[in-house]
C-alpha cells in the first residue's frame, strides 16, 4: 500500500537508509528514534472512566459512581496474542491519569468485565488524536463539538466512525519499563541499574497488557459528506498524520502463490 499524507510534518521527508543512524551521530535512543519515525504505526484512543473507588458500603461490590470520562492517544498500541487468549499491549507514560485510572481500575474489585475501549482511528479522525494527546491544551475532548460518542454496554465510551472499538481488560498490574531487574533481567549490571534510577529526568513509562473482551459495533459519525476514508486507518508517519491508500506496491496474491 502507498502512503497517503493528511497532515503536513514539522520536519522535511527524506530518502532513509538505516546506515545513516548506525554511522551517524547521536546516542542509540537518537537513532532509534529516528528509525521508527520511517514506520507507520496505528493511532489509536483509549477511553475509560476515573472513577471513585471508594465504596458506598463495605458489604456492596458495585460499579464505582462515575467522575468523568477520561481519553488518550497511545503512542504504542499492538496485538501480541490471539491463542489461547486475545491480548493486546500498550505504554502510557507516567505520571498520567489515564495510567492511574487503568492501574487503579484493575487492582479494584471487580465491577464490569471490561476498563476501558481501545479505538483505533479511522482516516478523517487525526483532530481527535491531536485533542486526546494533549490535556493540557484540551482539557474537555469530549465536549469537542467535532468529537462524537456514545456508550459501550459496559458504559464506555465509543469514538464514532472509528475503524473500530475493542473492549478490553487490564490483566495484571503493569510494567515501569524505567527497570529492567525488576522485569526480570538478570544480565542487567548494577552501574546500568544506578544509571537508570539517577536519571530521574528521563520519561518513564508502564506498560499494559490487556484482554480484549469484545469487538464493539461502532456508529458512523454524523454530518461526514467524504465516508470514503471511514475504512481506512490513521496512521503516525514522519512526526505527522497519514492513510494508507489501496495501491499495492506488489501483487501479493501473485506472490502468495509462488
Amino acid at each position: 500500500m502507498s502512503m497517503t499524507r493528511l497532515a503536513t510534518p514539522p520536519t522535511s521527508n527524506r530518502w532513509f537508509s538505516s546506515k545513516r543512524y548506525v554511522h551517524g551521530g547521536g546516542g542509540l535512543s537518537h537513532k532509534i528514534r529516528a528509525l521508527l519515525r520511517e514506520t507507520a504505526q496505528p493511532v489509536t484512543v483509549v477511553t475509560s472512566l476515573m472513577p471513585d473507588l471508594k465504596p458506598t458500603s463495605p458489604s456492596i461490590q458495585s460499579r464505582p459512581s462515575l467522575s468523568t470520562f477520561h481519553g488518550a492517544t497511545l503512542s504504542s498500541f499492538t496485538s501480541i496474542s490471539m491463542t489461547p487468549h486475545h491480548l493486546v499491549a500498550f505504554s502510557l507514560r507516567v505520571p498520567s491519569r489515564m495510567a492511574t485510572t487503568l492501574r487503579d481500575l484493575s487492582a479494584a474489585a471487580s465491577f464490569s468485565s471490561t476498563h476501558m475501549v481501545i479505538n483505533l482511528l479511522a482516516a478523517p479522525q487525526a483532530h481527535a488524536a491531536i485533542l486526546f494527546s494533549r490535556p493540557d491544551l484540551h482539557s474537555h475532548p469530549f465536549e469537542d463539538p467535532d468529537i462524537q460518542w456514545s456508550l459501550s454496554p459496559d458504559g464506555l465510551p465509543i469514538l464514532h466512525g472509528c475503524l473500530g472499538a475493542l473492549s478490553c481488560r487490564v490483566v495484571g498490574a503493569p510494567w515501569r519499563l524505567n527497570d529492567l531487574a525488576a522485569l526480570g533481567d538478570k544480565l542487567v549490571s548494577k552501574v546500568e541499574r544506578t544509571r537508570d534510577s539517577a536519571n530521574v529526568d528521563d520519561v518513564e513509562s508502564e506498560l499494559f497488557i490487556a484482554q480484549v473482551i469484545r469487538v464493539e459495533d461502532v456508529p458512523k459519525a454524523k454530518g461526514v459528506v467524504d465516508d470514503s476514508l471511514r475504512t481506512l486507518p490513521l496512521v503516525y508517519h514522519r512526526r505527522g498524520y497519514a492513510t494508507t491508500s489501496l495501491n499495492f506496491l506488489l501483487n501479493q496474491e501473485a506472490s502468495t502463490k509462488e
